[in-house]
């Protein structure tokens, strides 16, 4: 996990594209120094930046998760007009399945990002889709060759901002300088660009559905049991680390199966997960987390909610987010105390992200999308949108703190698994329980009334709504709101709540243009 930042130059050699003040190595390191500065918190155990060839800039800032002395980036890099040089953000999960496919000369490490460098080296920017995991990357040749690419989903994030003179590229929007923000853009996921290719789609965010298996004359338990399968694989692979992974216990039934697999798995390694919670005293998340952590015998940490804090680190976690939309900030302000917390135990923690949009776990899904085939498509087009929402908010909080979030219920085999059940699977149970499919695959997992706890929003189960929402109403009129709605010179704005968080968004990003760069919840 770290960020990454490169420069490419599209007229000419990078020295005359940096800085018209200065030249030469001194211009270089202005402009791509910041850059990398501004995202330090990604990545504090270490960084590095290589000069490739007279176009590129490639910059990298390290959280040293896997291969501890040896995954120092840039990766690869000769003086050879044809050879890659590479930073890679993130985790490939099969990398090791692909040191048996692939030579070992084309890794020249045991990082897994080492994985990316070997594709590269091996098939080109055609071969991206054989990788496995969460990541961006930028990749280039001495000879004048670049490539920056981002996973199907979009859990690992990247923005590029096209100039008249050179592509920008960053993990996060803070890095781009003033005068190039109001060029950024979302980098779509499951692409990848070069200057000679243009922009090329390698992989949807879920399988086609001719990729996937016909469960409908299957008995339900057989089909249960390979979910069961499906998941639990999935988290024994994302506990892929040299370094001690623990999960975020949010109370509910997906971080609760992640916790519960993965306990099992430390308990077989003769070790004690530990798991971390957040919410305001009372609050049934808090609660629920407390009894999951108590039966599967975890090393629980928690975090209490407090009015004063939450509202004093609302610009700060606006900032880091870099989003103002009401909902997103609203979780993202516990998961900012948890993140901090978490960071002062382990360097990565296992979350439930993505397990709603996957078995329908939204009661809107059933409200609005019943009809034949309107579910799926729904399904399918929320997955897609997840790497502007929850990815985000996700991503950043976390690693504002130096720890990395991993989310098993996204791996590419859950999903090919989760999207080939038939709908009526995915459907509501007889009292109008959600995801009872899901819950039944993990019957004895967890006690019985919280495996059929129904759900709750996480800003309203750790309480943070309720601290939160009522403020604005004290801090803008409602004449001051009436006239930001109806300013022209603004996005839309749902809430007074809402106007507070693009204030300071705005103060954070003056540059950037919210069209270009976010998504956005249908309702606040």
């Amino acid at each position: 996990m770290c960020g990454i930042a490169a420069i490419h130059s599209t007229t000419g050699t990078i020295d005359t594209e940096c800085s018209a003040r200065t030249a030469g190595a001194e211009a270089i390191g202005a402009l791509a120094g910041a850059m990398l500065d501004r995202l330090a918190h990604r990545g504090p155990d270490d960084s590095g930046t290589r000069m490739v060839g007279d176009h590129t800039w490639l910059g990298h800032r390290r959280l040293s998760i896997v291969d501890l002395d040896g995954g120092h980036q840039p990766l690869g890099g000769t003086d050879d007009s044809d050879e890659w040089s590479l930073v890679c953000n993130g985790e490939i999960y099969n990398h090791e399945a692909l040191r048996e496919e692939i030579s070992p000369s084309a890794f020249g490490s045991s990082s897994d990002s080492a994985a990316a460098l070997a594709v590269l080296r091996t098939d080109g920017p055609q071969g991206l889709h054989r990788l496995r995991g969460m990541w961006a990357l930028c990749a280039a040749t001495p000879g004048g060759r670049f490539v920056a690419a981002r996973d199907a989903v979009g859990i690992k994030p990247l923005y590029w901002a096209r100039t008249d003179t050179a592509v920008h590229f960053a993990s996060e929007l803070r890095a781009f300088a003033p005068e190039v923000q109001p060029r950024a853009e979302i980098f779509p996921p499951g692409h990848w660009w070069s200057p000679q290719d243009g922009l090329n789609r390698f992989a949807e965010p879920v399988p086609a559905p001719g990729e996937v298996t016909d469960w409908s004359e299957v008995p339900e338990e057989v089909v249960e049991k390979a979910t069961f399968e499906a998941v639990a694989d999935s988290v024994r692979r994302h506990l892929m680390a040299d370094v001690e992974v623990g999960v975020f216990l949010s109370g509910g039934l997906d971080s609760g199966i992640v916790a519960a697999v993965a306990a099992e798995v430390h308990a077989e390694n003769g070790r004690r997960l530990k798991t971390f919670s957040v919410g305001t005293e009372d609050s049934p998340d808090l609660r629920a987390a407390r009894e999951t952590a108590e039966f599967l015998g975890t090393e629980h940490h928690e975090v209490l909610l407090d009015a004063e804090a939450s509202r004093k680190a609302l610009d700060e976690v606006v900032a880091c987010v870099e989003s103002f939309d009401a909902s997103l900030i609203r979780s993202a302000v516990p998961n900012w105390f948890l993140s901090e917390l978490a960071a002062r135990h382990v360097k990565v923690v296992l979350t439930g992200e993505g397990a709603d949009e996957l078995f329908a776990g939204y009661g809107y899904y059933h409200e609005r999308h019943a009809a034949p085939g309107a579910l799926d498509a729904e399904l399918r087009r929320t997955v897609g949108a997840l790497h502007g929402l929850n990815l985000q908010r996700c991503d950043r909080v976390t690693m504002a703190h130096g720890l990395e979030a991993r989310v098993p219920f996204l791996d590419h085999d859950v999903m090919a698994h989760a999207m080939s059940l038939p709908a009526h699977m995915k459907g509501l149970e007889d009292d109008g329980m959600e995801k009872g499919h899901l819950r039944r695959a993990f019957a004895g997992r967890l006690p019985e009334h919280l495996l059929w706890r129904r759900k709750e929003q996480f800003g309203t189960g750790s309480g943070a709504e309720s601290l939160l929402s009522p403020l604005w109403d004290s801090r803008i009129a409602d004449d001051e709101f009436a006239a930001a709605v109806t300013a022209e010179d603004l996005p839309e704005l749902r809430s007074k709540e809402e106007l507070g968080y693009y204030r300071t968004f705005r103060e954070a990003l003056p540059g950037v243009r919210p069209d270009a760069v976010l998504t956005r919840f249908a309702t606040v």
